[in-house]
């Protein structure tokens, strides 16, 4: 299944799921940030993105250079507190 398949089932999977009083503020809000530009300035999927230095679970520090040097580098990011 291509990505996109993928990622409308995941749409439908969550409308099913999630509160439609939820849902329909997560939509409104995914339509606003749309609307206000803000994808012009994020890096787009395949883009060279700047060397960076993290700290990882543990708290070392992880840095881009050296995990580039094993090979290619997928960064994902999550959203939360804590």
């Amino acid at each position: 299944m291509n990505l996109s398949k993928r990622l409308d089932a995941i749409r439908v999977g969550a409308a099913k799921q999630i509160p439609p009083e939820i849902y329909a503020e997560m939509g409104r809000a995914t339509r606003e940030l749309a609307e206000s530009g803000i994808m012009t300035g994020v890096a787009k999927a395949g883009s060279r993105l700047p060397s960076f230095a993290l700290a990882n679970q543990n708290g070392e520090t992880v840095r881009s250079e050296e995990l580039l040097a094993s090979g290619p580098l997928v960064l994902t990011v999550f959203r939360g507190s804590w």
